[in-house]
């Protein structure tokens, strides 16, 4: 068969003869139709994702749409390496092949899957958002911060910050206002204390590093004795640093909950349960997502285009 294989950690996969897999007793045969190209593919791909075996030669891919040998057509995930989901055949767990609706297409499901489940899972489950609540979303320019936004207003959210570098791409976005991470330090500390004087009961993370310090420092600014302020940040990517410096004072001064949503944050049935969801949203146009269909064999020159909001789709 034909796949998208890894050959050097860090270098773009080569469109390429593969083995076929061989299904084992609790796996399936898929015929592939479609896979995205999704931040965690990339970072398992370099070897840099906490998930990755740095296994070469592989195929990349962690998840994809595609037809079971009696035509029902499914979102799978997780194949066995050294096969990943970018081939025109994939071996997928059993328990890990979910329906997906019919007026949704092959693309848009496999663009979603993944973006729209990390962003549901943060809200939903790992920072039980509660209607009425403010949400600060960190990095809200790119598809899964969109992703985000839509899901804290389906679930409630009274009122939804947006931060991120690119402004001009939150434009005509449903949120109450917007913070840019490009402004200097100042500035950006003095907004963040502004909306955190409002209010932030939920923080969702997609950036890490300084932008967070900034933020918890904004949050503890509101220290008083008299009432507790409850927050919950959420973890998600580290797309602006992979570590913080966290000062124990803040620890004190706020009732911070420290969260992450991840694969190994959150147990497999809820994982599945929210792909299931995001499905039946976006099915029924309450979650939307732009999306750029490349033929699989131009896996090698798409690999590290810019995804300027449109998640990028292999189709096979």
């Amino acid at each position: 068969m034909q796949a998208a294989v890894i050959e050097v950690l860090g270098q773009p996969p080569r469109y390429r003869a593969f083995p076929d897999p061989i299904a084992s007793a609790d796996e399936v045969l898929v015929q592939v139709h479609a896979a995205g190209l999704h931040p965690i593919v990339k970072a398992r791909a370099s070897g840099a994702h906490y998930s990755s075996g740095g296994e070469t030669p592989a195929v990349a891919g962690i998840d994809g749409v595609g037809t079971l040998p009696d035509g029902k057509r499914v979102y799978f995930a997780l194949v066995r390496t050294p096969w990943g989901t970018m081939a025109e055949r994939a071996a997928a767990p059993r328990a890990i092949c979910l329906p997906i609706p019919a007026n949704l297409d092959d693309v848009h499901a496999a663009a979603i899957a993944n973006p729209g489940m990390s962003a549901w899972l943060s809200l939903k489950d790992r920072a039980g958002l509660v209607a009425g609540e403010t949400v600060l979303i960190m990095g809200a320019t790119g598809v899964a911060g969109h992703l985000a936004i839509q899901a804290a207003r389906h679930l409630g959210a009274k009122r939804i910050i947006a931060s991120g570098r690119n402004v001009d791409a939150l434009a005509g976005m449903d949120v109450e206002a917007i913070i840019a991470l490009g402004q200097t330090e100042d500035a950006l500390r003095e907004a963040l204390d502004a909306e955190a004087a409002l209010g932030i009961d939920v923080v969702i993370d997609y950036l890490w590093g300084r932008p967070t310090e900034l933020v918890l420092d904004a949050l503890a600014a509101g220290y008083s004795a008299k009432a507790t302020r409850r927050a919950r940040l959420v973890e998600v990517g580290e797309s602006a640093g992979k570590t913080i410096t966290l000062a124990g004072a803040i620890l004190r001064s706020i009732d911070l909950h420290l969260l992450g949503s991840g694969f190994g944050a959150a147990p497999m049935d809820r994982v599945l349960a929210a792909v299931s969801e995001v499905f039946s949203l976006a099915a029924s146009g309450k979650l939307a997502i732009a999306v750029e269909p490349v033929p699989l064999s131009e896996v090698e020159t798409a690999w590290n285009r810019a995804e300027k909001g449109r998640r990028i789709v292999f189709t096979v």
